[in-house]
């Protein structure tokens, strides 16, 4: 439980840091003052800036108004990071080195570039998995070039009301052995298990490195008209690895092709939120995406690298939904001024912003609740191990 805390704390800290290190490399491109870039939250530990000799000073208190660069800090709370950049809540509206004097697009980019870094930062990891090889569903001939290693047969969805639903069987696992057979494809078990409807069979799984025995009976059901079934998606699986530049090729375009599916995901989920007043899928809180986190360790780092790309692209996608107080947000407020040819009043959009961020950490709470009520079990048998008892 502890490295699982650690992992967690490390993989959002590096999504956090990347996106504020892309607003302030922005900034800093359009000659914006970033008045201070944080390592961690505050409170801060210690601040340094370097003077107009070169040399690095340790500035605190009021000895801060009189730097004019930015005062880089440490921080007590270790996850990710923040940068001030200065007029961005539009203060210092006649200084030449704030945002609020910038042109509306230049604004619009300084907003965005957080959420462009995540993005980027997606390719690269994912780049360097294709490199050491990502879990990929593999065809009996693989893409040129494509190294293909540890194939195996893996459950992608359980079917509701299923027999394997019944057996307790979940996505994710691997089938190793059928009544003590080895298969090698998928449409090997397909062919073996339509010709057993009714019989009990003895199933091997492989969940996270523990072994699982189940006998389930194979039953005709909607989706195998023409024998038995167990209500399982599978698919051939293999760890995936190609040379250096094709990596990077392969890496990019993954994560373009990824963010593409996240937007379309979010937007069946407000169309149902708006038209059904449902939510269709699970969303997860801190902890829940920590729980993942220790499974995705658990089965190695080639799927915690997977799966640090694609938090990174929902953290993207996340932050820009035009929702106040998000980057989106902002950025909308932006395209109001274009169309009106003038801002919106300072108080009004800080009071805006301020609503949805209370609402946003309302759901928060929410969500995190029903996550710790989930994953109770879980949660207790770590503390359990992680204190002897």
């Amino acid at each position: 439980m502890l490295l699982t805390i650690i992992i967690f704390i490390a993989v959002l800290s590096l999504l956090v840091f990347a996106h504020e290190l892309g607003h302030f490399w922005v900034s800093r491109l359009f000659g914006v003052k970033a008045e201070e870039f944080g390592f961690g939250l505050p409170p801060r530990i210690v601040g340094v800036v370097k003077d107009d000799a070169g040399k690095w000073r340790v500035v605190g208190g009021k000895d801060e108004a009189v730097f004019k660069r930015t005062i880089y800090s440490l921080n007590w709370i270790p996850v990710g990071g923040f940068v001030k950049i200065k007029g961005e809540s539009g203060e210092a509206q006649g200084d030449n080195d704030s945002f609020s004097t910038r042109k509306i697009w230049q604004r619009a980019l300084m907003l965005s570039a957080g959420v462009i870094m995540n993005v980027v930062l997606a390719a690269g990891i994912l780049s360097l998995g294709f490199m050491l090889g990502l879990p990929s569903v593999v065809d009996d001939e693989p893409p040129t070039g494509a190294i293909v290693r540890d194939r195996e047969i893996q459950i992608l969805s359980v079917l509701k009301d299923s027999p394997a639903a019944a057996a307790g069987l979940a996505s994710g696992d691997v089938i190793q052995k059928i009544d003590g057979r080895d298969f090698t494809t998928t449409a090997e078990v397909q062919e073996y298990v339509s010709g057993r409807e009714n019989q009990e069979t003895e199933f091997i799984f492989n969940r996270q490195g523990t072994e699982l025995v189940k006998k389930i009976t194979p039953v005709k059901l909607a989706e195998t008209p023409h024998g038995g079934g167990i209500g399982i998606g599978l698919a051939d699986v293999g760890l995936v690895s190609y040379p250096f530049h094709v990596a990077i090729w392969r890496g990019t375009q993954s994560a373009v092709f990824l963010t593409g599916e996240v937007i379309i995901a979010f937007g069946e989920l407000i169309k149902n939120l708006v038209v059904k007043q449902e939510v269709a899928v699970d969303l997860s809180g801190p902890v829940g995406i920590a729980v993942l986190t220790g499974r995705a360790v658990r089965m190695g780092i080639t799927y915690l690298l997977q799966f640090t790309a694609f938090l990174s692209i929902n953290l993207a996608v996340v932050n820009f939904l035009p929702f106040p107080a998000l980057d989106g947000g902002r950025v909308f407020f932006l395209i109001l001024e274009k169309i009106r040819r003038r801002p919106v009043s300072v108080r009004l959009e800080s009071l805006i912003h301020n609503i949805g961020f209370a609402l946003l950490m309302v759901l928060v709470v929410l969500i995190t609740y029903r996550d710790l009520v989930r994953a109770s079990g879980q949660i207790i048998g770590g503390l359990k191990k992680l204190i002897g008892v």
